[in-house]
């Protein structure tokens, strides 16, 4: 059952005056329709250390063949780690493709000594420049509604409905038997043995809390009767916390249509214990990785660095406004709230500025708007500077946790199942421990296939997966 919020309005950073604005997708496909489009997996530890946290199940070699079923990879078919009979069809740009900017930046960080590697998604690209592997085909957005659900449309058993809002999932007890929806004005309920909330981290955890499912003390607040407390429903609000180094360029903005993105670098701190820690993103001024707190009135060449943390420490919490379902809930972000997140967002900014010193990336920068050089003059210049711009890179997940019933923040079991409720599942970013260390369409569609196997294995076995 899927609900897809549109555009929300998180709570403000401290140090920002206004909200960001948070664009999902309410259309078929869900915000696989208004993306980046970047078909890109995280590393295998991402993965490995779910399997630590209680997902025994959710090892990378576990996970790799549900990631070869969905893909469709143009440029590595048919071995180990890439598949070639998935509906999403995946394509890296190719050099002779790439906007000139682009060019000079991979060519920029080649030179300082940055390696380079032809596929982001093999599991040993770590640190390197790479082209982005795309689900955009001939200029054609390939969205799940696209690749997946026209497939599935001519089956009996399925029936797709627009303009339904679900508004909280019908208990008996603690087992779910349907769902409270609207539709023009006509609320009913759809009933079913078995409820899937497929709508992202924020709708699927807002549901649950509508439903009476989640932390005790917040349902009280909001005069919602608890039904099954749930302490983990809307906390551990994970996301890639970003800031946009802005330049001015020389010429003309390229055309409307040109690609937003299409090469990236992948790297890491210095002496970090982890792996992958950033992100480095050139992008145009037409990219959703441009924050809407930059204005940009479509005149001359700007263009900037999108640099985004992949596994920041500090995490925001998902709460309720309002019991009317039409109302957003409370985003508060926390974005660089942990003085580690902050230190190494700092050495991602001043290498990211190296790069941009560098030739032939330099070149086409006549101006560096943001930051000014004032703004780099310390640490804590540049760590007022990263709050003042901190930014979401759209990547948020985690408010309906994966875990085992040990884990008093767990929400859901590693097969989906929400803790405590028979017969409800959550299939969708928002059941992630932690967020992975890449864009998460990729991710979320692995995510999506495997409950669904661990469903099929439920209806044609005796085996039982139960929360």
């Amino acid at each position: 059952m899927a609900r897809t919020a549109g555009t929300c309005a998180a709570a403000p950073i401290p140090s920002q005056d206004e909200p960001m604005v948070i664009p999902r997708g309410k259309a078929m496909g869900g915000s696989s329709s208004i993306n980046g489009q970047v078909v890109f997996r995280g590393i295998p530890e991402d993965y490995d250390l779910w399997a630590e946290w209680g997902n025994d199940e959710w090892k990378f070699t576990d996970c790799l063949p549900f990631f070869r079923k969905l893909e469709n990879d143009r440029d590595y078919s048919g071995d180990d780690f890439h598949g070639s009979e998935g509906p999403l069809p995946v394509r890296r740009p190719k050099r002779q493709d790439w906007l000139p900017f682009n060019t000079a930046f991979y060519d920029a960080c080649v030179r300082l000594g940055i390696p380079e590697h032809p596929d982001q998604n093999a599991p040993d690209c770590y640190t390197a420049v790479s082209p982005r592997p795309m689900n955009n085909i001939d200029g054609v957005r390939m969205s799940t509604s696209l690749t997946f659900l026209s497939t599935a449309r001519h089956r009996l058993n399925l029936t797709v409905r627009g303009n339904i809002y679900a508004r909280r999932v019908v208990l008996d007890g603690n087992r779910a038997v349907g769902v409270e929806v609207e539709s023009g004005g006509e609320i009913f309920t759809v009933e079913g043995n078995n409820v899937v909330l497929c709508s992202g981290t924020i709708g699927s955890a807002q549901l649950l809390l509508l439903s009476g499912i989640g932390p005790a003390d917040h349902l009280r607040e909001m005069g919602i009767p608890v039904n099954h407390e749930l302490p983990g429903v809307g906390m551990n609000f994970r996301d890639h916390p970003a800031a946009y180094i802005l330049f001015r360029g020389e010429g003309e903005e390229p055309d409307t249509f040109a690609p937003n993105i299409q090469v990236g670098l992948r790297w890491s701190a210095d002496d970090s214990p982890t792996k992958s820690d950033f992100q480095i993103t050139p992008t145009l001024m037409t990219s959703e990785h441009r924050p809407s707190s930059i204005s940009y009135d479509g005149s001359g060449f700007h263009f900037g660095l999108s640099v985004g943390l992949q596994n920041a420490v500090g995490a925001g919490r998902l709460s309720l406004q309002s019991t009317d379902p039409a109302v957003q809930p409370d985003l508060d972000y926390q974005l660089f709230s942990s003085p580690y997140d902050r230190q190494r967002m700092r050495q991602a900014i001043r290498k990211a500025l190296e790069i941009a010193e560098e030739s032939p990336f330099k070149d086409f920068i006549v101006e560096r708007l943001n930051p000014v050089d004032t703004d780099l003059v310390s640490d804590d210049a540049l760590d007022n500077w990263i709050l003042r711009n901190a930014y979401t890179q759209h990547h948020i997940a985690g408010t309906c946790k994966m875990g085992p019933a040990s884990d008093p923040m767990a929400v859901v079991s590693q097969h989906g199942q929400v803790h405590g409720i028979e017969g409800l599942r959550v299939a969708d970013a928002s059941v992630m421990p932690d967020v992975i260390r890449a864009n998460t369409n990729a991710t979320t569609i692995m995510i999506s296939e495997r409950v669904s196997e661990f469903i099929r294995r439920e209806h044609s076995s005796d085996n039982s997966y139960r929360a």
